[in-house]
């Protein structure tokens, strides 16, 4: 309880710093924080320690309300970025809209141009641990993703993700209420 309520104090003194920091928030000590006067989020937001989340060449990132983001995350952005409202995230997952080139043989990739590709996770998600949120990402509402998955794509509302790279596996289907595997429905 007491950590929670440091966590709330570090969470009003970053507030400035950021595009938005809605309260009641919670920020556990990050690990590397660049760019966030670009960086928006709700209310309600419980991220726990060791985030590493940055912004680069205007890019922006948008949590929305009541997301709760676990230790050693990192998410970065050169473009726009949305995390939907009432997602979790677990540890060690990483979220990006950036894809580096690698074409120019004996060019170090880091002097390599970048590609932004739209990257968006939709409301009430579930990230599994491990996981990579691949640049040109879109998941619907209500995606779970399986742990230690490698996503790049877009995918419909209410499905399970899982693999590397990740397929969906299962379907909500609407009419019997319940998660179906993904070969049963089509």
């Amino acid at each position: 309880m007491m950590d929670k309520l440091l966590w709330g104090l570090r969470a009003l003194c970053y507030a400035p710093f950021f595009g938005k920091l809605g309260l009641p928030s919670y920020m556990g000590k990050p690990i590397f924080l660049k760019g966030i006067r670009n960086v928006f989020i709700g209310s309600k937001v419980r991220i726990f320690p060791h985030l590493r989340m940055e912004t680069q060449d205007g890019g922006t990132i948008h949590i929305a309300d009541d997301v709760v983001i676990s230790q050693n995350v990192h998410i970065t952005s050169a473009g726009n970025l949305v995390i939907g409202k009432r997602s979790l995230i677990l540890a060690n997952v990483f979220i990006t809209n950036i894809d580096h080139e690698y074409t120019e043989i004996g060019v170090h990739v880091v002097k390599q141009r970048i590609d932004v590709k739209e990257t968006k996770i939709g409301e009430n998600c579930f990230i599994g641990m491990g996981a990579a949120i691949m640049a040109g990402t879109v998941l619907g509402k209500q995606c779970v993703v399986g742990t230690n998955s490698v996503v790049k794509g877009i995918f419909p509302d209410y499905c399970v993700i899982a693999g590397s790279p990740a397929k969906i596996v299962k379907m909500y289907n609407h009419q019997t209420h319940i998660w179906e595997k993904y070969s049963q429905i089509n």
